[in-house]
């Protein structure tokens, strides 16, 4: 039976996470209920934010749960990083209305993932084909004008093209781990030229005294937050015009899944004056947000991207995601990849319209990847 959560907290937590996370699955820090939950909780994620949750679960007749999928109304199209503004203008200017739409992704983070979560007890395929119909359904309900499903793993991503979802890709730059012991080693399998660039650009990072501190775990506390958020907000003053995440979302994640938190943090004459945070899966480091106070030249870079790969090396982590665009990391280590997304569309008009767009958009982002790809950063692309 498919049943509807408009409060996270209405879902048991382990429940929730045997989906999220079953036997055998990779940890995602971002489907887990934690997660959730701390956007929900701080008001990040809500309806007076145009993110009204409206989680899908899918229940066995005894009421254990088989399926979750994280689900959004949406009145806007912020905070996405898959965007469909142009979507929107086209269907409403032919007389259309385009929000409320069905948004299955996590709030404000353009990390790829599963979004069709299933516990390990049960057929996952079934399973997955039955949310994608809840889904649907979901969608004719609230009179939504379309779906969308954002970064989405590619298996899960081939089979809603299967059941009539609209196929779409963009690409990140990813850092995946060849298998490095330290990150020299990582420096030795890079050209020449971009090798002695990436440590000049480390040297000119700490030249003006900046202290670098790894923070995770119990060593997080309030004072980090609280200068974190500083730079975070100054970051999205100057990007975004306004902060999608609260203060107390940090609190609360802080309180909840320290464990699988790194803070990178710059100290300058005994102030925080910069940093990053990221989120620790079981196999990737997903680089977030970041933000400073003063300006040092490479030292983003160096907290964002080299700090990262250290990290992960240390960790043996697969790879690191640092966030959407930048062709900028190619330079540093990050190869480009694609990502996925699938959308439904109500009107059979403007969906035929979208289809035809996407088909070209593919090629275009196939052709895109393979000319950066032969620009790479490697002994191997020479």
């Amino acid at each position: 039976m498919i049943k509807v959560f408009p409060d996270i907290r209405e879902i048991d937590q382990s429940c929730w996470d045997k989906c999220a996370a079953p036997k055998g699955a990779t940890f995602d820090p971002f489907t887990s209920y934690s997660f959730l939950r701390a956007l929900e909780e701080s008001g990040s994620a809500c309806s007076e934010s145009g993110w009204s949750p409206c989680h899908l679960g899918l229940e066995s007749s005894r009421g254990e749960l088989l399926g979750i999928v994280p689900s959004y109304l949406k009145s806007h199209s912020q905070g996405e990083y898959v965007f469909d503004y142009a979507w929107a203008d086209a269907f409403e200017r032919a007389g259309g209305r385009y929000y409320p739409k069905l948004q299955i992704s996590i709030p404000f983070t353009p990390a790829t993932g599963r979004r069709l979560l299933v516990s390990d007890r049960v057929d996952s395929k079934v399973i997955e084909t039955e949310l994608a119909k809840g889904i649907l359904s979901l969608a004719d309900r609230l009179k939504a004008s379309s779906v969308h499903l954002t970064f989405l793993d590619q298996e899960q991503w081939h089979g809603l093209s299967k059941l009539g979802f609209l196929q779409r890709t963009h690409s990140q730059f990813h850092w995946e781990n060849r298998g490095y012991r330290s990150f020299s080693e990582f420096l030795d399998s890079l050209a020449s030229k971009k090798r002695k660039n990436i440590k000049r650009e480390r040297r000119g990072a700490l030249e003006s005294g900046v202290v670098i501190e790894h923070i995770t775990g119990k060593e997080i506390l309030e004072h980090h937050w609280d200068a974190f958020y500083r730079f975070y907000l100054d970051t999205a003053n100057r990007k975004w015009g306004s902060a999608y995440l609260t203060r107390e979302f940090f609190s609360i994640v802080g309180e909840t899944m320290a464990e699988h938190i790194l803070l990178i943090m710059c100290k300058k004459g005994g102030r925080y004056v910069a940093g990053a945070i990221n989120f620790i899966g079981s196999e990737c480091l997903y680089g977030r947000n970041w933000g400073c106070s003063e300006d040092y030249p490479y030292l983003h870079f160096e907290v964002c991207y080299y700090q990262a790969i250290e990290f992960a090396i240390h960790k043996n982590l697969k790879r690191v995601e640092a966030g959407a665009q930048g062709a900028h990391k190619l330079a540093r280590g990050y190869m480009p990849t694609h990502t996925y997304s699938s959308h439904w569309i109500a009107n059979n008009s403007f969906a035929e319209a979208v289809s035809n767009y996407l088909d070209q958009e593919r090629q275009h982002v196939d052709r895109e990847i393979e000319f950066v790809e032969n620009k790479g950063p490697f002994k191997d692309s020479e």
